[in-house]
């Protein structure tokens, strides 16, 4: 049994307000500048209606995912969602639904009730300039170590054709992923823009004692999704790149309780498959494919295309990784990284031999309780066990088509990776 959350009913400028007992949800739910709304953004082309549907659905579902805490279901995990949105192509949204809810079941482990409603959406229609003024290619950026990777390497590609960069803003953190773009920028032998979005969702007329928003986030891979189709289809670009190594898009459980969506599935291959039969199906005209173009390579070897590509030790440990941010560290010391967290120990296996990174702590400090290592010894213990294709697809299916052999092989080389750090280990 999962706990059923009060309904969320998603509100558009001048449209319908929500029924008795539904609580209302907007563009107003999300912290940001003027400038960083859907309507506002600085494309180079106007968004087809298809692509602000799909996006709107995007903001609709992280919103009402961080105004539903988990630890009021009865296991503290699995929530009941029901969900209203408003859409321009009805009947094609209607014809997807059992899809969209596969998707978000995938990435989130909740059961969701997504309902569709038609509306004559305003469109704001920017300014078009010439096609070939136009964005080439379109990544998202987020200031980590797989996207600054992708960014150096596409940046630093001779063409006059622009690389548009979409990012997600990092509450505190924004001044990190500034100065990592300007290091891109920099160096960049190509046109490079770059759109700031946000991500941070405040719960309106909250007050004193209500629950603060949910601390997880495992529809926010969606949201970024959306985000990047619907800037690709702005500047008539086909493919849209999602950058993640090999090892971490798939993300296989370190113990049972954290397999399917309890480990994030934002990039996994079958997320993105799933991903790219929606948008084949709510889309009008010409389609924007999903990619993930750092599928097949580990940690390391996107730290290692990163200084090929002409970035810096310093570069790399300037970027952020970690999965537990500061305010969520019961004796953290502010900075980006904890050091702990299975994010971080990835990023410590990529930066095996280079790491400038300043970490909260050691994971393998002797001092640590069991609850403060806990990743740690997780690690190890999946580490010590062995890894098998039946493992790779007995936790979340991978799409026909997928090369079996070298996801696998991609897995064990990380897994070769973080074993080293146990070398870090013996010598502390």
């Amino acid at each position: 049994m999962t706990a059923t959350h009060r309904p969320y009913f998603w509100i558009e400028p001048g449209g319908a307000k929500s029924p008795a007992g539904w609580q209302p949800l907007s563009d107003h739910n999300y912290w940001e500048a003027k400038s960083r709304a859907p309507q506002w953004q600085s494309f180079l082309g106007s968004a087809p209606s298809w692509a602000d549907d799909l996006h709107r659905v995007g903001r609709a579902v992280f919103a009402a995912d961080k105004h539903s805490r988990r630890d009021a279901s009865f296991d503290r995990w699995t929530r009941h969602m029901r969900l209203s949105i408003p859409v321009a192509a009805y009947e094609r949204w209607q014809s997807v639904r059992p899809l969209l809810t596969s998707l978000l079941r995938t990435m989130t482990a909740d059961r969701w009730d997504v309902e569709f409603r038609e509306a004559d959406l305003a469109t704001n229609v920017p300014f078009t300039f010439d096609p070939d003024s136009r964005a080439g290619e379109v990544a998202l950026f987020s200031g980590g170590l797989d996207s600054l990777s992708w960014a150096a390497q596409r940046a630093s590609f001779r063409t006059s054709e622009e690389l548009l960069l979409i990012s997600f803003g990092e509450q505190n953190f924004g001044h990190l992923q500034d100065s990592v773009y300007d290091g891109i920028y920099r160096r960049r032998a190509r046109p490079v823009r770059r759109i700031p979005l946000s991500q941070n969702v405040r719960i309106q007329d909250r007050e004193e004692g209500d629950p603060a928003p949910e601390r997880t986030t495992r529809s926010r891979g969606f949201l970024y999704a959306t985000a990047a189709v619907r800037a690709a289809a702005a500047e008539g670009v086909p493919f849209a790149h999602i950058p993640e190594n090999g090892q971490l898009s798939i993300n296989p459980p370190l113990t049972p309780a954290r397999a399917a969506a309890c480990s994030t599935r934002s990039v996994h291959p079958w997320t993105l498959h799933l991903l790219n039969r929606l948008i084949a199906a709510v889309a009008d005209g010409t389609v924007v494919h999903l990619q993930n173009p750092l599928a097949h390579l580990t940690k390391r070897q996107v730290c290692q295309s990163a200084l090929d590509a002409g970035l810096t030790p310093a570069d790399l440990a300037a970027t952020l990784s970690c999965g537990t941010p500061p305010k969520h560290r019961p004796h953290g010391s502010g900075l980006a990284n904890c050091g702990h967290c299975y994010p971080c120990l990835v990023r410590r296996a990529g930066l095996f031999g280079m790491d400038h990174t300043p970490y909260d702590y050691d994971p393998w400090d002797p001092s640590l309780s069991w609850d403060q290592a806990e990743h740690w010894h997780a690690l190890q213990s999946w580490l010590a066990a062995s890894y098998s294709l039946r493992d790779l697809i007995a936790d979340t299916p991978l799409p026909p088509d997928t090369d079996t052999q070298a996801t696998l092989a991609v897995i064990k080389r990380g897994r070769e990776e973080l074993s080293e750090l146990g070398e870090i280990e013996g010598k502390a």
